[in-house]
């Protein structure tokens, strides 16, 4: 099975490279909900499996998945679907109260509505943002226009991701030339990042370690 394939890859990443991964199964919103409850009892066979969620044209609502959003949660499973990229903050709302999302993936357009800034402020909904990404698929017309920095100073929880060809410590470096921001701004980011994941508290506490270690040295 391909799933199989790649999680035999990712465990001998880990064994390489020290590396921890977990995965989502990312379900086309135009495909059937049959499909998704297929995807749903194979993400219960493997626990490497944390999460399943809505990827894709964001025109298809979640609605129609709404009892196998249930059935994910009841299995112990987390929810992360893409919303408020190509779509308006109509999008982030039904993942929200339809999809009981976990996590957002880019949610970039939510700025659109202030009480849903409020309502993902309020219940600390991390954002999977990616900027490069957002500027390749002309969701924003460059980088520096990129609504990041206004996403932050709402007091959303802003975490950095790459979805392409980018790689992280490239976008974090991206971010740091185009929005100014310190050393401290992008250990704060990555933290939200460590809060956000679905690592165990180990893991987390681990990781946690290591950025204030970064951070340290650079604040002598």
């Amino acid at each position: 099975m391909p799933l199989e394939a790649v999680l035999e890859g990712l465990a001998i990443g880990a064994e390489r490279y020290g590396i921890q991964t977990r995965v989502i199964l990312d379900h086309s919103r135009r495909r059937s909900t049959e499909r998704l409850w297929r995807s749903l009892e194979l993400a219960a066979r493997y626990p490497e499996v944390v999460a399943i969620g809505l990827a894709g044209d964001e025109s298809y609502p979640a609605a129609p998945f709404a009892e196998v959003f249930l059935a994910a949660r009841e299995a112990g499973l987390h929810l992360v679907h893409h919303a408020g990229e190509t779509a308006g903050p109509a999008s982030v709302w039904e993942a929200l109260t339809v999809g009981h999302a976990d996590r957002i993936g880019h949610g970039i357009r939510a700025l659109e509505d202030p009480d849903l800034v409020t309502e993902l402020r309020k219940r600390r909904v991390p954002l999977e943002v990616c900027p490069s990404c957002n500027v390749l698929l002309g969701l924003t017309p460059s980088l520096t226009e990129h609504p990041l920095p206004r996403m932050v100073e709402a007091g959303l929880m802003v975490t950095v991701n790459t979805d392409g060809e980018t790689p992280l410590a490239a976008e974090y470096q991206r971010i740091r030339e185009v929005f100014g921001y310190s050393d401290i701004d992008l250990a704060n980011l990555a933290r939200a990042s460590v809060a956000a994941s679905f690592a165990p508290a180990e893991l987390k506490a681990q990781i946690s370690v290591d950025i204030d270690r970064w951070l340290k040295p650079l604040r002598r």
